[in-house]
């Protein structure tokens, strides 16, 4: 194989993202070639890399799965949280969530062993649309879609524009292209409102559709073509 990153060699045996790939490494857990790996080393055929000592299992079978996350589940791999959304799949296979929902929050979510497509999910430059239906406390005041539609000044920054369409006197449906942290419920702060209910309905292109919450499902291959298309066309727009 031609030489690529440590952190990308890692998460491609499926055991984690390069973000924890990279963790792993500064923890000095990773050894390459009987050395002490640093961040920016690259693997080439014929090497050696360990993790605690232990080679590492390479190119498990691919796994993705959508999930509908009920409310009160945690993203995390965290195995001490007992509201943790690994320990309520139990897949066999050693998985984690692409991205996060609030645990008050409910609906769509990924999970994987695959690494490497993390980083390219989460890489905010990209613009992958994520698209949610809300239920606020109070009836919307009538310039509420078009302020929330052309950014919300929020965590020292604004957001940028989205499409938000009204669906009910309290109810409205949003696409983001960014992930800040509880966005959709900070931008209702601002507004005056209170999120009562929100649901994931859509990540790019795989919707919930009428998958049962606590429920999960595969990527079937025409979604997995689609989504590798989706990311490849992002990834050659910045190139």
């Amino acid at each position: 194989m031609d030489s690529i990153s440590l952190n990308k060699y890692i998460s491609e045996t499926g055991i984690c993202s390069r973000r924890e790939a990279d963790k792993f490494i500064e923890a000095g857990r990773v050894s390459l070639n009987g050395v002490v790996a640093t961040k920016g080393n690259r693997v080439a055929s014929g090497d050696t890399v360990l993790l605690d000592g232990k080679p590492l299992r390479s190119n498990p079978k691919r796994i993705y799965l959508a999930f509908h996350k009920p409310k009160g589940l945690t993203c995390t791999t965290d195995l001490r949280d007992r509201t943790n959304v690994i320990a309520y799949i139990n897949h066999p296979q050693r998985i984690f969530p692409i991205g996060r929902l609030d645990k008050d929050s409910e609906g769509l979510i990924f999970l994987t062993n695959d690494g490497d497509i993390v980083n390219k999910i989460l890489r905010s430059r990209n613009g992958h649309e994520k698209e949610y239906i809300v239920v606020v406390d109070k009836p919307f005041a009538p310039d509420f879609i078009r302020r929330m539609s052309n950014g919300i000044p929020i965590l020292g920054t604004t957001t940028k524009k989205c499409v938000v369409e009204q669906k009910g006197q309290s109810t409205f449906r949003i696409i983001l292209t960014q992930g800040l942290n509880r966005q959709i419920r900070r931008m209702c702060e601002y507004m005056g409102y209170e999120v009562k209910k929100l649901k994931r309905i859509r990540i790019m292109s795989i919707k919930l559709d009428d998958l049962a919450p606590g429920k999960w499902r595969y990527f079937s291959e025409a979604e997995i073509q689609e989504i590798e298309e989706l990311l490849e066309e992002s990834t050659n727009s910045y190139e």
